[in-house]
């Protein structure tokens, strides 16, 4: 059986084994395509069932969560931890608190971990966790029952050396600042058991920006690598989401010399006809993440065009008819192959992916057959989880850096992550190829690390 048989039979064994799991089908058929090359110069991975073993999760968890309103009423969620992949440290993955969680949409995402985090450098292994339950328009004090409960499970299964979750959507300061609690209220020590703490009790700055900036400093790398452009000067950027990851990308873009165009939310999207700036953003952050409203709330305040039920692309390329770079940063899926050439029609250059599979297959096709320089989540995105592992190293330390150094420490973190995809792509001939890179790079680690340590 030759590589590519290989890899097109793991990926129909993988989907009929895991049934009605379209996310997570979809992530495992990128990743694998993209690792034919290597699979073919490297009769290792086959020999020692690498790809069998690394699209299996090594443990899922799965159970109730029952919390009580403030009506009194009772209500069940289901709770979930997938711990992916711990071949080169403990395993490392946010938790994401939607109605749209399910064990495919987890699967997917701490299959894509495994892969972000060996990118990063530092020794983590992919994890993703979460519930159905909707924080959103429930007080503190539900949220607080919920997170309290949520744990009562959770704690016997991570440790500071076992599996340290972060936020996720739906899972901000607030959440964690009541699981943290709980935690340590159940096994009576204080640890460095999850990541995006207050800065009071052993968070590390610049996390609720890491993402963002992460993400800006690669795309930063991009255009520097292949345009020869070390700023964003005269590009109109589109960026989708107006959460955390989409309000610090902003902010950097801008910093950068960027027009940000765009933000959006569930609802519809913001057109920015001058651009963002600081009284905006500061209305943003103030409105999303600190009263959890709606971004319409903002438009109709400052008085822009608001459309309602409308993507962030298509009022991007309506309204300001040039659109040099998209910035996904809200959910899995949002640019389409529709989308995609709706962007690229508009005069797109340039895709980084600040949420985590924010582009379909087709539309990453359309990407390539269009030569748009494309920073794949798994790369793009990876600034969020790095500085989380920065948090990991202050706490194991028991230290705390400042700003500018861990804010150095990412930027250079994100560097190295955009040159091992360039070195991968590279001496696979594809140059230009940073999905291919990215995948074939943080792959190469961890399936190495997996033959080390023998039958696991």
């Amino acid at each position: 059986m030759n590589a590519k048989e290989y890899v097109e039979n793991i990926i129909e064994n993988v989907k009929a084994k895991n049934p009605a799991q379209p996310e997570f089908h979809q992530a495992v058929t990128e990743v694998l395509h993209t690792l034919i090359p290597v699979i073919e110069k490297n009769p290792k991975y086959m020999k020692h069932k690498i790809l069998e073993r690394i699209t299996e999760p090594e443990r899922v968890i799965m159970f109730r969560v029952t919390w009580e309103d403030d009506n009194g009423e009772l209500h069940v969620n289901r709770g979930y931890r997938i711990e992916f992949n711990g071949a080169i440290g403990p395993y490392k993955g946010g938790l994401r608190f939607h109605p749209t969680v399910t064990l495919g949409v987890l699967k997917f995402l701490g299959f894509e971990q495994i892969f972000k985090n060996a990118l990063t450098g530092i020794p983590m292994g992919g994890a993703k966790g979460g519930s159905d339950f909707d924080p959103h328009g429930k007080s503190d004090s539900e949220v607080r029952r919920f997170c309290e409960n949520f744990m009562m499970e959770l704690y016997r299964h991570i440790g500071p050396n076992t599996d340290v979750p972060a936020g996720d959507i739906g899972v901000g300061g607030r959440e964690i600042g009541y699981l943290f609690g709980a935690y340590r209220k159940i096994v009576d020590r204080w640890e460095g058991v999850l990541t995006g703490k207050g800065l009071n009790w052993g968070g590390s700055l610049i996390r609720p920006e890491a993402t963002g900036y992460g993400a800006t400093y690669y795309l930063i790398e991009m255009l520097k690598k292949f345009k020869g452009k070390k700023d964003l000067k005269g590009y109109n950027v589109a960026i989708s989401g107006s959460g955390n990851v989409a309000q610090f990308a902003s902010k950097k873009v801008t910093e950068f010399g960027g027009k940000v165009v765009t933000l959006s939310d569930s609802k519809g999207a913001m057109y920015l006809p001058d651009g963002i700036n600081d009284d905006i953003w500061n209305a943003v952050y103030e409105t999303k993440a600190i009263k959890h409203g709606r971004l319409q709330e903002v438009a109709e305040k400052f008085d822009l065009p608001w459309f309602p039920g409308k993507k962030a692309w298509e009022v991007a390329a309506k309204e300001a008819g040039e659109v040099h770079i998209a910035f996904p940063s809200a959910t899995q899926n949002e640019i389409n192959a529709e989308d995609a050439k709706t962007l690229i029609n508009a005069g797109l250059i340039a895709v980084v992916e600040g949420a985590n599979m924010p582009s379909t297959l087709d539309a990453i096709n359309l990407y390539f057959e269009n030569d748009v320089l494309f920073g794949p989540a798994k790369a793009a995105n990876a600034g969020g989880v790095a500085v989380s592992g920065l948090e990991m190293s202050q706490n194991a330390q028991f230290t705390y850096w400042s700003a500018e150094e861990v804010d150095r420490k990412l930027h250079d973190i994100m560097v190295n992550i955009f040159n091992t995809g360039v070195k991968y792509a590279e001496k696979y001939d594809k140059p230009t190829n940073l999905l291919l890179g990215s995948n074939i790079g943080g792959f190469v680690k961890v399936a190495d690390s997996m033959i080390d340590q023998g039958i696991y």
